[in-house]
């Protein structure tokens, strides 16, 4: 693939162009936050009633048609789900970046005219 003189001298361009290369790494991303809870079980004999050995409960919460929803996660696929998630905030990051160059590009041509 041959690069076109115009591109090969704006480095924003060179920039744009590799960040929308990059969006496939995306593919398995997830929306939402994570969120670890330690909390009690309530039951009197149980070894978190002292409040120090607490259980962990790990959940995402998304929005799903706008509305905040809490899912709750197996401890087996925590780590799994935390990638997918930090996957969506470098969507996010990606996607500003390049947005970020289009609105410079647009407002430069603008000037020219």
């Amino acid at each position: 693939m041959t690069v076109g003189p115009f591109m090969a001298d704006d480095p924003d361009l060179q920039l744009r162009g590799q960040l929308v290369r990059r969006l496939g790494l995306f593919r398995e991303m997830l929306p939402g936050s994570f969120v670890e809870h330690k909390r009690t079980c309530r039951r009197p004999n149980c070894h978190c009633a002292d409040r120090k050995s607490l259980h962990i409960q790990y959940q995402i919460s998304v929005l799903i048609d706008g509305k905040p929803k809490t899912i709750h996660i197996p401890e087996a696929l925590v780590d799994e789900l935390r990638e997918k998630i930090r996957l969506h905030q470098r969507f996010e990051a990606a996607a500003a970046g390049i947005c970020k160059i289009n609105l410079r590009r647009f407002l430069k041509e603008r000037e020219k005219s």
